[in-house]
């Protein structure tokens, strides 16, 4: 399989290209600015360039993953802690805005997605590489445009793999906040003795190393079958509850609190856009060319996904109205079986999801920032080393989440600070500069018009959400 250095990580990765053409495609890449011309590129209309160099064919992957294994992925990245967080939302938006907003923003993720996978082979074509990183993909883009621009070229992939990893770790704090809030929940019913969540979370760090020793993202691939089976039959458990003696919808608000739009932005940003994961999925496909096109992997994925993220939020928040948690299981009956069986249901599916995410700024650090400099290290040494690492990410993850265990904020901040720039304003600033020597952004430069808006949308959603996160962060422990 591929590591994720060329994936996410900075550079690309070796391995990925054939014996023959290894050094020669490093280099070009390299070199790309004074050796090619990023600009002869395939123009908006979708005519092809001149060279007919096919990235796909030449990408080399140990094990790769098929459509539906990659779908399967997809979901279970997907269909997490977020899926859960949506009648909370839906309380701080209203059933309108929240029913319009998802739609909206779910759109915007991914077209935003298709913009950057797109981006990224087109530039792969024209640079003759199978594969460019996404932190790569921003700086030769930005070498490429506006002089006002070009400047911050050199801090493009250490700004991408940051986010990315600070994103992926954020969502492993939630997993962990959420797996042992579950189960105190459960267990408080039998024992008097109410122990601590944070005792929980003790209790969840051994095993949760132990899954994130898998090195091969393939083998995690049961795994997420099992835990979308799982997280199905427990939705479907959750929405009997849900619709046992529901009130009407006109007994909530429409329209939420201005106030709290950016923290139900930021909601459904961190929700629907697991960007990271998503990336790495099309990178390790057997059959890449399926994974765009209106009824390719992603738009299929994403369309089941939108529809059940609007539909449990929805739902939910008529259910619960102002007593919606960061977590809906949160809401159900304590003193059922039933109820209790769905909440260990959900804490074993996202503990398996943990190792999917986790996954992500494992893979970064360890290609970027720790491999190469161990070039002169044995291979058995090297294994060590690599353990040490997922052992002390996993560590840290764990402390985050016993200092700030507050779930509904967390995955409001993690999805404003990371996710405006991820998933929206990079892949804008990608597309923007690649079409800017030619100018081709289409008739009334509708194109770079869209860029600029998604830019700064993107921006405002940054930093208004994170703000309004932090705020409410703190004002949660005064």
């Amino acid at each position: 399989m591929h590591k994720l250095d060329a994936d996410m990580g900075a550079g690309e990765n070796p391995t990925a290209c054939k014996p023959h053409q290894q050094n020669g495609d490093r280099k070009e890449a390299r070199r790309s600015v004074t050796k090619i011309s990023l600009h002869q590129l395939p123009e908006p209309d979708g005519s092809p360039p001149l060279d007919d160099y096919n990235p796909h064919l030449h990408r080399e992957v140990e094990t790769p993953t098929t459509n539906a294994e990659t779908l399967i992925h997809l979901l279970k990245g997907s269909l997490g802690t977020g899926i859960l967080a949506m009648p909370n939302a839906f309380f701080k938006s209203g059933l309108i805005v929240g029913f319009v907003g998802t739609i909206l923003i779910g759109s915007l993720c991914t077209y935003c997605i298709h913009v950057l996978v797109r981006s990224q082979y087109r530039m792969c074509r024209s640079l003759r590489v199978p594969i460019l990183s996404y932190p790569r993909t921003l700086q030769l883009a930005l070498e490429q445009g506006p002089s006002v621009l070009r400047r911050f070229a050199l801090y493009a992939g250490g700004a991408v793999n940051a986010f990315l990893i600070l994103y992926q770790l954020g969502i492993c704090c939630v997993y962990i906040v959420f797996v042992a809030t579950n189960i105190k929940q459960v267990v408080d019913e039998y024992y008097e003795a109410k122990l601590d969540v944070r005792l929980y979370m003790v209790m969840l760090l051994p095993p949760l190393i132990l899954i994130n020793w898998v090195r091969n993202l393939k083998l995690l691939a049961p795994f997420s079958s099992f835990a979308n089976v799982v997280t199905f039959v427990s939705l479907g458990i959750t929405l009997y509850y849900v619709f046992d003696g529901i009130p009407s919808p006109s007994e909530r608000n429409m329209v939420g609190n201005v106030v709290d739009f950016p923290l139900f932005i930021g909601t459904t940003l961190f929700a629907l856009e697991a960007v990271g994961v998503i990336i790495a999925l099309e990178y390790n496909m057997k059959n890449p060319v399926d994974f765009g096109g209106y009824c390719g992997v992603f738009n299929r994925g994403m369309g089941i996904i939108v529809f059940m993220y609007v539909f449990v939020g929805f739902v939910g928040y008529v259910k619960y109205g102002e007593a919606a948690a960061g977590s809906i299981t949160l809401n159900l009956p304590t003193d059922q079986k039933l109820a209790q069986s769905v909440k260990i249901m959900f804490a074993i599916a996202i503990f398996i999801t943990y190792a999917l995410q986790c996954y992500v700024p494992l893979e970064i650090v360890w290609n970027t920032y720790v491999k190469d400099r161990l070039v002169d290290v044995s291979n058995r040494r090297k294994m060590l080393v690599e353990y040490v690492m997922r052992t002390c990410i996993v560590i840290g993850t764990f402390l985050l989440a016993v200092a700030i265990p507050r779930l509904e904020l967390f995955i409001s901040l993690f999805g404003a600070l990371c996710l405006s720039a991820l998933g929206i304003t990079f892949p804008a600033t990608v597309e923007l500069c690649l079409l800017w020597p030619s100018k081709c952004y289409g008739r009334f430069y509708w194109i770079l018009v869209k860029d600029i808006l998604l830019i700064v949308c993107g921006i405002l959603g940054l930093f208004i959400g994170t703000y309004t996160s932090i705020a409410n962060i703190v004002q949660s422990f005064l």
